[in-house]
């Protein structure tokens, strides 16, 4: 493989099989300018079609997932390797389904599982677009299923500090 610095022959370092997300991960060092940097190698599943909720389908595509993602996890401590590793793992579960179609439903289900273990803000952020949140009590729902208590008994509390 050639440096993407100097455009010199490079050399593996280190190489790793990541299991949970079946791709292998090489730690690379360039012969000629020294850089070190990685690189990702991952099956290539056959990628099904994505069924929208108006009906239209098409493929899926990771760079409008990847945007999503990251209006999500926006000035949140989430590094673009999460980001990656969380798509890697989407895409290998729609993978695993061996399904011809797959609904945005199960997608978007999958990215919430992967967010709600990774940052709590940023799976709000997400769950507000992908839920089509329309009024206020839609995100009180969801804070209380995140809290385990029913929306109705959940009560929020607003204190104020008053300077004169």
């Amino acid at each position: 493989m050639k440096c993407p610095y100097c455009s010199g022959d490079t050399e593996v370092v280190d190489s790793r099989w990541i299991k949970e997300l079946n791709r292998k991960q090489r730690r690379r060092k360039c012969k000629v300018c020294g850089e070190r940097f990685k690189t990702v190698e991952s099956v290539q599943l056959k990628t099904p079609k994505v069924v929208k909720r108006d009906g239209r389908r098409e493929l899926f595509n990771r760079d409008k997932l990847r945007h999503a993602l990251e209006l999500a996890t926006t000035k949140r401590e989430v590094s673009d390797e999460m980001i990656s590793d969380l798509i890697a793992d989407v895409e290998h579960r729609v993978g695993r389904l061996n399904q011809p179609e797959v609904k945005t439903s199960i997608i978007g289900q999958f990215v919430m599982e992967s967010l709600y273990r990774l940052d709590r803000v940023a799976y709000v952020r997400f769950a507000s677009i992908y839920r089509e949140f329309q009024d206020t009590g839609a995100f009180h729902e969801l804070l209380a299923e995140m809290d385990g208590e029913p929306a109705h008994e959940q009560q929020l509390s607003f204190k104020f500090d008053q300077e004169n």
